[in-house]
């Protein structure tokens, strides 16, 4: 199995499109049923063995546990309770307002009943779910691929993240702009703006460099890793980056830095190559805002100073 296989924005857009919406709704339900955590670290799914996971959310007495997954090798959409009590439906063949309805149908005969902005969040259109028609094309070869992608990127940032002792999220998979992001933070507060919206305020409210992986979209329309640090030092645009397929990028009004996934694909160590690049992104980062990045280093993920591999 290739560690990397092709995956051009064009080849799946229609399938990434209506899937990206069924993402969205699990994760409204995500959203609104689980406890808050510091920089929305509860939102975001997970990888599992099967595809993606929710993880347990309710609970408390307040409503039943239960989590949500996307089996993405059978196809179907799992719905566990912690009464043991499971219910399912294939994802196959079904519009955005089909799998919408069928899902909070299923939801309400399990008695749990979530109650969600029923829109799509920054996806071009304000059609509400339960009356999306148009997006209709679920491709089961496709979006097993978009998973088995996703999972090997989870690996890869993972081994970056073990190199970092400070505070760093989970590697995280957002549903709402569909990247896979680690973000390490510098401990430094940002004094945020009153006025920003409030997902960017609670996302931004330490200073971080994060790393990660899209998919694409219509402004980029081609799968790249990248790292961006937040608030932006000045002139991180001319630091330098490796592998030398890297760039930075203008990006509303700052520069990611960003390496494509083709270019990933035609090099010999794509594991290395994409560590190199992650790591000299970081390092930009950590030099203009005066990180010590060697205090905050744990090769391999070790700490134990006793510690010694054979």
């Amino acid at each position: 199995m290739e560690l990397f296989p092709a995956m051009p924005l064009a080849e799946w857009t229609e399938a990434k499109e209506t899937f990206h919406r069924f993402a969205q709704i699990v994760g409204k339900i995500r959203l609104t049923s689980s406890n808050r955590r510091n920089h929305w670290w509860q939102v975001p799914f997970h990888p599992t063995g099967r595809g993606i996971t929710s993880r347990p959310m309710g609970g408390l007495g307040e409503q039943p546990l239960f989590s949500i997954d996307f089996d993405l090798v059978r196809h179907r959409l799992v719905i566990d309770v912690l009464d043991g009590r499971s219910a399912e439906f294939s994802l196959i063949g079904r519009s955005v307002a089909s799998f919408h309805d069928r899902l909070f149908e299923t939801l309400a005969g399990l008695g749990i009943r979530p109650e969600i902005w029923a829109v799509p969040f920054d996806l071009g259109d304000d059609t509400p779910f339960a009356e999306d028609t148009v997006h209709a094309r679920y491709d089961p070869m496709l979006i097993n691929r978009y998973w088995r992608i996703l999972s090997q990127v989870v690996q890869l940032l993972d081994r970056f993240a073990a190199d970092f002792s400070g505070k760093i999220s989970p590697v995280h998979h957002f549903w709402h702009t569909f990247d896979i992001a680690v973000t390490r933070f510098t401990g430094r507060v940002v004094r945020v703006s009153p006025d920003t919206d409030p997902v960017t305020r609670e996302a931004y409210s330490r200073e971080v460099i994060s790393s990660g992986f899209w998919f694409g979209d219509k402004e980029r329309p081609w799968p790249a890793f990248y790292s961006y640090t937040a608030p932006e030092p000045d002139g991180i645009e001319r630091e330098p980056l490796r592998p030398e397929q890297a760039e930075w990028i203008p990006a509303r009004g700052s520069h990611l830095a960003i390496l494509r996934y083709d270019d990933v694909r035609a090099l010999g160590d794509p594991v290395g190559t994409v560590l190199t690049f992650l790591e000299s992104a970081y390092q930009a980062g950590a030099k203009l805002t005066d990180v010590d990045a060697e205090a905050l280093n744990s090769p391999g993920g070790v700490t134990d100073p006793y510690y010694a591999k054979n």
